[in-house]
């Protein structure tokens, strides 16, 4: 029964799921996408190179570890089409064609280095990935306990909501001056500006809008730490409201909530362990950090019997106040030290690729519920008509 063809269901999530990650690929592979140059030799002479000189057996299990959940999206993505032997096929020729152009273009970029091992081990990671989910497939898409959990707990119709929600515990790992403080981007531009051009950009606002004085005002209201616990409490009030909203109402919300939150923080720990030069795991749980963990926590979980509109409302407002002093505050300047201590060099395109998710993350999420918000009004408009 369960092998019925109208019972095999494509997933748009695993769709959509595989071009972010294919692009994310791009952008680590790629990054910084400056001083392109041409050595004279031709993008795809590094197959033919002798093995690396320098290697460890972490550089090689990363690249395999990298490509496996490319491999994995591969199979979920081409399903019902394409099953089995066949999906796993498909996984590991589009690896081999996804990790040999990103080596070959990386010919041309003076920071990174075309490797023949490197593609090996992506392609080798893309079909264990493969291997790995094709058993699965079925059961997770169309039949079994996780599709009945997924269709009992969840709504349908939320892939690109459940994309930001997944996105936010990543968007948290780069060190920010206040614990998921996320985009400061207009503050990091606006210091780039030499004094000139701030001048003469204040010369078409009014004075009272003159953001010179604004800094100092807003620090004198509280405390550092009474700030940090309010940037806190509203991000992470935010992402809880958001993740909640595609959660059917007899679903476990809170112990979902909760989970979601102890990955979060697994993934902050981990993040600042394997980047801080000292090992410090826990440097950002200061007192305001954790009092805001708690107000973020205890607000969600008021807001939870509220109407979606409404969450959806109130994450919005929170991440839009969030952000007005994320970007007016003063930076502590014990935070350079958290900087200094974390390790640049390493991974530069994951220190990269952090920080823009931490930058752009809450304007994608502004922009994405204006657009709920038009396509709500323009169904009501319609329905009227």
């Amino acid at each position: 029964m369960s092998e019925r063809p109208w019972l095999r269901r494509p997933s748009v999530l695993a769709r959509q799921a595989l071009l972010l990650y294919a692009a994310l690929i791009v952008y680590g592979s790629w990054y910084p996408f400056s001083g392109w140059r041409s050595l004279g030799l031709a993008p795809f002479a590094y197959l033919f190179d002798p093995m690396p000189q320098y290697l460890t057996a972490f550089d090689v299990l990363t690249n395999v570890v990298g490509y496996m959940p490319f491999g994995a999206l591969v199979v979920l993505a081409v399903y019902p089409r394409w099953r089995g032997p066949l999906a796993v096929a498909a996984a590991f020729v589009l690896g081999a064609l996804l990790s040999g152009t990103m080596e070959a273009v990386q010919t041309y970029l003076p920071t990174r280095v075309a490797s023949n091992l490197d593609l090996a081990a992506n392609t080798l990671g893309a079909l264990l990935g493969a291997a790995i989910m094709s058993p699965a497939t079925g059961a997770l898409l169309d039949r079994g306990l996780l599709r009945r959990v997924r269709l009992l707990w969840f709504e349908r119709d939320h892939a690109a909501l459940a994309c930001l929600v997944a996105a936010w515990p990543f968007a948290t790992m780069y060190p920010a001056p206040l614990l998921f403080g996320l985009g400061n981007w207009p503050r990091a531009l606006w210091q780039r500006f030499d004094t000139t051009t701030q001048d003469a950009l204040l010369t078409w606002t009014p004075p009272g809008w003159h953001v010179g004085a604004w800094p100092a005002l807003a620090a004198a209201w509280l405390p550092d730490d009474a700030w940090e616990a309010v940037i806190t409490t509203l991000n992470l009030f935010a992402a809880l409201a958001l993740a909640s909203l595609p959660v059917r109402r007899h679903a476990p919300r809170v112990r979902l909530l909760l989970l979601f939150i102890v990955m979060t923080l697994c993934v902050k720990v981990g993040a600042t362990f394997l980047q801080s030069q000292s090992g410090l795991a826990f440097d950002w749980a200061t007192p305001g950090a954790l009092a805001g963990l708690v107000g973020g926590t205890a607000g969600a979980l008021v807001a939870l019997p509220l109407r979606r509109r409404t969450r959806a409302a109130l994450a919005g407002v929170a991440l839009a106040v969030a952000l007005v002093f994320v970007n007016l505050l003063p930076v502590n300047p014990y935070f350079d030290v958290v900087l200094a201590d974390w390790r640049q060099g390493r991974y530069l395109h994951f220190n990269g690729l952090a920080r823009w998710l931490a930058w752009i993350w809450p304007y994608t999420v502004l922009v994405w519920l204006a657009f709920v918000v038009e396509q709500a009004w323009l169904r009501r408009r319609t329905k009227r008509v």
